[in-house]
């Protein structure tokens, strides 16, 4: 990819966008009730969602560490939850709205990635999950062909270490010519009909 901020920077824009608009789809009396991502509810699915789509985001961009005050936060403990995981969401993207972000390494704690390589992992993560929430809670999600091959191209090449930590269960058969999205949630082991197969990512 000759230039990741032109080239993955709009799709971080529209995946945080539908992220957006699927937490404010979600209803408080759902938040305890279980998820095809076993052995989460919909609270604590939504809380990873929101950790790492936003403020995780954000301080990868800064190239700092999440606190553990973030790290131990029910943000589904504020009714205006889904507002200011809005707000966060649009904190973050602006924090990658800079070419400079986009080079270099970011320090992970335990191993460092390249920043742009990172950045598609966690668009990934943000239409995954995005697609976990929507699923667990009624609603539909919906993203453009190229984010979908975007994720589609983060799931096959990472695919296999998200397996070793049982981040992703087996893939599933889909037809060749099953949409984009479709066969990165099968790939990912999430059954694009009939909701997720295995665990989501941790």
């Amino acid at each position: 990819m000759s230039d990741p901020y032109e080239n993955v920077h709009p799709y971080l824009v529209e995946c945080a966008a539908e992220a957006a608009r699927v937490a404010r789809g979600v209803r408080a009396e759902r938040l305890p009730a279980p998820t095809h991502c076993p052995p989460w509810d919909v609270r604590t699915l939504v809380n990873h969602w929101v950790l790492y789509t936003s403020h995780g985001l954000e301080h990868r961009a800064l190239r700092k560490p999440l606190s553990e005050e973030l790290t131990a936060r029910d943000f589904t403990a504020d009714p205006g939850w889904a507002q200011a995981y809005a707000d966060q969401l649009d904190r973050a993207v602006a924090a990658w709205d800079d070419p400079a972000v986009w080079e270099g390494e970011v320090d992970l704690g335990m191993a460092t990635m390249p920043a742009d390589e990172l950045a598609r992992v966690i668009v990934k993560e943000m239409a995954v999950h995005g697609w976990d929430v929507a699923t667990a809670t009624g609603q539909e999600y919906r993203i453009s062909e190229g984010a979908a091959r975007l994720v589609l191209d983060v799931v096959e090449t990472h695919g296999d270490l998200y397996r070793q930590y049982d981040g992703f269960a087996d893939p599933i058969a889909v037809p060749d010519d099953a949409p984009v999205f479709e066969r990165a949630l099968a790939a990912s082991g999430r059954d694009p009909r009939q909701g997720a197969a295995g665990e989501v990512e941790h």
